[in-house]
């Protein structure tokens, strides 16, 4: 007899979130220098922080004893003047995967439904598995999110439909008339979750935040992981109706976000410069592996994000050989795509090191 016969079986359940390899955890398995490891398996931004972030987080140091203002006034005053929302639309979470979790804890229970796409974020999968809600996958040919599909699913129990645009893993974007034709169908009991971790990259994204100005019940998720190069700070934020915001507020705890944290994202939704170079780079590894992988006649999915989904063929074996060579990918089987790696874009270096990794991992499997 074990304690988890007294746990909740929801959580029995789980499968546990697996992230990206960290470099010096490989470091050490494998005695390698971490200086010498090629990390483009979690959607990093290769560039770093903001410099003005930096600089920020620096001086909120001093302040390190002060308890964060738990309602996070100045960072939330700024997103929403950003976006020309009001304060009330801002809520604010230990990264975006919080904001997931306030609006799960928020509407979900045992009768209760999630919607999203077959290859969408898994953590959705997990949060939806951890409130005993039923999960409602929905096929996505050419890994694109079937908006139409979605919304047929839709039933009186449904209470959150999450759609990644882009999505991550496969880096496909659904257009603003898809997502229009999708909105016109949705009732007023379900709580549609765009996802856009990764919406400051492509050139022309869709505009989700004209249903939360029109106070429909909406949340779009944003990030300063990826763009702003703040990933280890774990701040997100969600910009929804005032209505779900003020349930949202409910659920998160008083000091979800630290201070050094606020004033880090403060100060890089202010840095254009950083954000411009950012995009800059990205454009430019894109065309690289685009160029790279065409090349070598490895099929790939065309991405609006900061990385690529590529079919290699057992795809943790390629990850596991390329470990052992220092350059870290994401192995793909966890999305039920095990022939596929994802890469993410990072400095020009990297990616030329990642490419020649491949090569050899790739050459190896076909001379066996």
């Amino acid at each position: 007899m074990t304690i988890d016969q007294y746990a909740n079986r929801f959580v029995c359940d789980l499968v546990a979130y697996e992230p990206g390899k960290p470099i010096d955890e490989t470091a050490r398995e494998l005695g390698l220098d971490p200086s010498q490891i090629v990390k483009v398996a979690s959607n990093e931004n290769p560039l770093g922080p903001s410099p003005l972030a930096k600089i920020a987080m620096r001086e909120a140091l001093e302040e390190s004893h002060i308890y964060p203002d738990g309602g996070g006034y100045r960072l939330r005053s700024a997103i929403a003047e950003s976006f020309g929302m009001n304060l009330s639309n801002v809520v604010l979470g230990n990264g975006s995967n919080e904001i997931i979790e306030l609006l799960c804890h928020t509407f979900l229970n045992r009768d209760a439904e999630l919607i999203a796409a077959k290859h969408a974020f898994v953590v959705y999968k997990l949060m939806a598995t951890l409130f005993g809600a039923k999960y409602v996958e929905v096929p996505d040919p050419g890994f694109v999110h079937d908006l139409d599909a979605m919304a047929d699913a839709i039933t009186d129990k449904t209470r959150l439909v999450f759609i990644a645009n882009p999505n991550n893993p496969t880096g496909t974007m659904v257009n603003q008339q898809a997502i229009d034709r999708f909105m016109a169908r949705v009732p007023d009991h379900v709580i549609v979750v765009f996802d856009e971790a990764y919406f400051e990259f492509p050139d022309s994204p869709p505009d989700a935040l004209k249903y939360v100005r029109e106070g429909r019940n909406v949340c779009v998720l944003r990030t300063f992981s990826k763009i702003h190069g703040l990933a280890a700070l774990r701040v997100g934020y969600g910009l929804a109706s005032e209505n779900v915001a003020t349930l949202l507020q409910k659920a998160r705890q008083p000091f979800n976000v630290n201070a050094i944290a606020q004033a880090g994202a403060l100060a890089a939704l202010a840095d254009t410069d950083h954000i411009a170079k950012t995009r800059a780079v990205n454009r430019a590894g894109m065309a690289f592996y685009e160029d790279a992988l065409a090349a070598r006649n490895l099929e790939y999915v065309p991405s609006f994000a900061n990385f690529l989904l590529v079919k290699t063929g057992d795809g943790d074996r390629v990850f596991r050989d390329m470990l052992k060579q220092g350059v870290i990918v994401r192995a793909m089987s966890s999305y039920k795509l095990p022939d596929w790696i994802r890469i993410s874009i990072g400095t020009e270096p990297q990616n030329h090191r990642c490419v020649e990794v491949l090569d050899s991992v790739l050459a190896a499997t076909a001379a066996v």
